[in-house]
């Protein structure tokens, strides 16, 4: 039915399949598919309003012969009956295709404009979706496509409302692509802001105007001064407990973190100093997932790669295990920890997060790498240094690839580098990167409403397409119900002369044709 109650001037209430006819496609078997040869059009060959080949596969050339009635040609219209319920696509190779049974091609008659089909096809598609059956994969038929009423113009008027809408939409898809670009560039100066922080670009007017109380060779010494002090007092309590005196030369048996290779690496400004990541924190690798740790006394909350985001600890997926005492103490999470994917893609592996007690009392298992610092170094200023080498693939340099996962590798890992400021730059850094973070942000959001607002105008405007408000109404069209009575005067010539004896001998070439396809598919 039309969007309004009264229809325009020579507008009728009309059904898809008085105008348009839905063509199913072949279920064609897996195995007749080759390296090359004529591409089939699937429904995930359905991309945006186009048809992508890039993923096609391919069936021999001979089928052509054989498969005549499912051909595609340059112009047609394909619409997703299985999976992309109602997505509407132009097919625009030169190169002729094959329609497989996921897809429909639109038929058109003499009283349909072809781009306004299209445009009809994208205002049935919300009520197209809805009457998808189906489990795992909903699908629609082509009875019911054909079905769906709507309101049709008069031909001249479908043809000058099209032009219209391409119009606005060409605008519409300039704003959005404009759009699109400067949330790229906004992606790339998140990155570039990063890699100025751990460069000491961000901040060279605060250094110029606070001189470094401590320079950071200096604070390095004391940090790893303190962790030897730290690992002799924790052996001392071990001893105590186990009541035995200490061993002789016991603090020989304290292992110095290895410091980073500073060959290759970029100069940092002269208050700064390198640093390996095992020297400024402890590295530790998460509990493996096991049958034995499904079920016992002690389970516990645990965090896992599907958990950890880019700076964002999500809960809303935390699962249980068994952690023994003992197991609790190594694997137990403080607030402040920072967690990283250490099983991964590879754009993603060593994707960072700060824990802050999100889910107490929680452990973490394999899949991910905890970085805990060591006093006067700035949780907050660690975890934007990762956030940096996530940007500009750092990790990726050091990450290796097992069945499809990339792995960060706890090792690996705590021997990178790890540019090292004085203390009181640390937090401004942090200052620093927030403030720019905090612009970015803004804008972002400004870009993700005005691209929904695009997306409402867009559908705004197909509305009023389709109420005969987007181009003027001329009385000197010709109604749309003497076309279409026009059309099914010619059906009824062509049924007497004949034709339907030829498209009974066509359909059954078809049925044919699928017959000898009948069996598995393979999308």
């Amino acid at each position: 039915m039309s969007d309004k109650n009264i229809l325009p001037t020579g507008w009728i209430d009309a059904k898809v399949g008085d105008v348009i006819k839905v063509r199913n496609g072949c279920a064609f078997k897996s195995n007749d598919y080759c390296e090359a040869g004529i591409p089939v059009v699937r429904q995930a060959e359905l991309k945006g309003r186009t048809v992508d080949l890039s993923a096609a596969k391919y069936l021999p050339e001979s089928f052509v012969d054989d498969f005549e009635a499912f051909i595609v040609k340059k112009g047609d219209l394909l619409i997703g009956m299985s999976g992309s319920l109602g997505k509407v696509a132009r097919y625009e190779s030169e190169t002729i295709a094959l329609q497989n049974q996921r897809t429909g091609l639109l038929v058109l008659t003499p009283a349909i404009n072809e781009r306004f089909a299209g445009m009809i096809m994208r205002r049935l598609e919300t009520a197209i979706i809805q009457k998808g059956k189906g489990i795992a994969v909903q699908n629609v038929s082509s009875k019911e496509i054909e079905n769906e009423g709507f309101s049709l113009p008069p031909l001249a008027e479908q043809i000058r409302i099209a032009s219209r809408f391409d119009e606005l939409e060409s605008d519409l898809d300039a704003g959005v692509a404009a759009l699109k670009r400067a949330k790229a560039n906004l992606k790339r100066y998140r990155a570039s802001v990063l890699k100025a922080a751990v460069e000491g670009k961000l901040t060279e007017e605060w250094r110029a105007k606070h001189p470094a109380k401590e320079p950071a060779s200096a604070l390095l010494a004391r940090i790893l001064k303190e962790r030897r002090q730290k690992w002799e007092a924790d052996q001392l309590v071990k001893f105590t407990a186990a009541k035995k005196e200490p061993p002789k030369n016991w603090r020989e048996m304290y292992v110095e973190p290895i410091p980073t290779n500073t060959t290759g690496l970029p100069e940092l400004p002269a208050d700064w100093t390198w640093a390996s990541v095992q020297q400024v924190g402890s590295v530790q690798l998460g509990r493996q997932r096991a049958p034995q740790h499904h079920s016992g006394d002690h389970m516990r909350p645990y965090l896992r790669v599907a958990n950890v985001f880019e700076d964002r600890i999500d809960t809303s997926d935390v699962m249980e295990m068994n952690f023994t005492p003992n197991e609790f103490e190594t694997y137990r999470l403080g607030s402040g920890d920072i967690l990283l994917n250490e099983g991964q893609s590879m754009e993603l592996v060593g994707r960072p997060a700060i824990y802050r007690d999100e889910v107490p009392g929680a452990c973490f298992t394999n899949t991910l790498v905890r970085f805990r610092v060591y006093d006067n170094v700035d949780t907050d200023y660690a975890l934007r240094v990762f956030l940096a080498y996530l940007k500009n693939g750092r990790f990726q340099k050091i990450a290796t690839i097992t069945v499809n996962i990339a792995h960060l590798g706890a090792g690996r890992f705590a021997e990178i580098e790890f540019p090292l400021p004085p203390i009181e730059e640390q937090a401004a850094i942090i200052e620093e990167v927030d403030r720019h973070f905090s612009l970015i942000d803004a804008a972002e959001k400004a870009i993700s409403l005005s691209m929904a607002r695009a997306s409402r105008l867009r559908q705004s405007i197909l509305k009023q397409a389709f109420e005969g408000r987007l181009v003027p109404q001329d009385p000197k069209d010709e109604p749309a119900s003497v076309l279409l009575e026009r059309l099914r005067a010619s059906r009824s010539h062509d049924v007497a002369n004949g034709t339907a004896a030829t498209t009974s001998r066509s359909r059954k070439r078809s049925t044919k044709s699928k017959q000898r396809q009948g069996g598995p598919t393979n999308e």
